[in-house]
């Protein structure tokens, strides 16, 4: 991970397509296992999509049910990701290749798009999965996928972020 400088307070942006499912439910798993810790005050999340077709909608129906029954409620406003971002966030975790790509072409300077990381350099490589899979055309499996694939990977990824020097 590079260009951390903010030694008090994290600030993670999870960047998806649409904004609608797997970006929202990163956004929600860490926010619940910031909650969990005590730190949600110390730590700034938030998510995006790279497309702008669903600027102001509520997360897809079906990944607030599934979050849902996991505890998690996910209330964000979907949003598109912009240029301001990369001086807001210290983190800018895409969910798969093509996120990535498309954040790189956005990211104003070389500073930063190093603080773009793929999710998928947080999973559970025994899973075999290298990015968050895209479950909007799948059925019930493909949010509960998701959902399990972020639940190990936030934890992962705040690990990191906590023990980086």
């Amino acid at each position: 991970m590079s260009n951390y400088h903010n030694t008090t307070g994290k600030r993670l942006l999870f960047v998806c397509l649409g904004n609608i499912c797997r970006s929202p439910a990163a956004e929600g798993v860490m926010k619940a296992l910031l909650r969990q810790k005590g730190e949600e005050d110390e730590w700034e999340i938030d998510s995006a999509g790279t497309g702008r077709w669903h600027i102001g909608d509520l997360p897809d129906r079906r990944m607030r049910l599934h979050a849902r029954q996991r505890g998690l409620e996910l209330d964000h406003r979907c949003r598109q990701v912009c240029t301001d971002d990369f001086d807001r966030f210290d983190y800018i975790i895409g969910m798969d290749s093509q996120n990535i790509a498309d954040l790189r072409e956005l990211a104003p300077s070389p500073e930063a798009e190093a603080k773009i990381i793929p999710m998928g350099r947080f999973l559970d490589p025994i899973k075999g999965f290298d990015h968050v899979p895209d479950p909007y055309y799948e059925g019930a499996e493909g949010f509960e996928l998701v959902l399990d694939l972020l639940q190990d990977g936030c934890q992962r990824l705040y690990r990191a972020v906590t023990t980086e020097k």
